[in-house]
């Protein structure tokens, strides 16, 4: 689009299906690299990605010709491809239905990208549930716990 200029950053997190911990140490940084490369085809810039096993962060300044839930769609959909083509968990990798989706002004970014960086630190002391609803919370976006990324049971 000729003369639309944008600058939109936003902190996706989603979850892997039933948040059962299937990403591996070993594979985890080539999955971030394909899931990178996804982005970057979708006309975005990706400005940090990691996670724990059972969810991932990604920080991402958006192009304004895409919309989140499209974006999320290539990346879900490609990387559990990528997962399952690989073979690298038994059986069938899929991630959780739905995200979280959440803005931050180019001030903030630092901040997040630190956020991001320093996920295995935060998980000493917080679960991924907690951490989870406590940015729903911040970002006063409503909720229902029923429906809040659900574990196995």
């Amino acid at each position: 689009m000729a003369n639309t200029y944008s600058q939109i950053y936003v902190h996706f997190v989603f979850a892997v299906q039933s948040r059962i911990s299937l990403i591996r140490d070993e594979w985890k940084n080539e999955l971030y690299k394909y899931m990178t490369g996804v982005i970057e085809q979708q006309g975005h810039k990706l400005f940090q990605i990691n996670g724990m096993p059972d969810h991932v962060h990604v920080l991402v300044s958006m192009n304004c010709t895409q919309s989140l839930s499209d974006l999320m769609y290539h990346v879900k959909r490609s990387s559990s491809s990528w997962v399952n083509q690989k073979r690298l968990v038994p059986g069938r990798f899929s991630w959780q239905e739905g995200f979280g989706a959440f803005s931050y002004g180019k001030s903030q970014i630092g901040d997040v990208i630190r956020y991001i960086e320093n996920q295995e630190e935060h998980h000493k002391t917080r679960s991924f549930m907690e951490e989870y609803v406590a940015f729903l919370k911040a970002f006063d976006v409503e909720f229902d716990e029923r429906y809040v990324f659900k574990s196995i049971d």
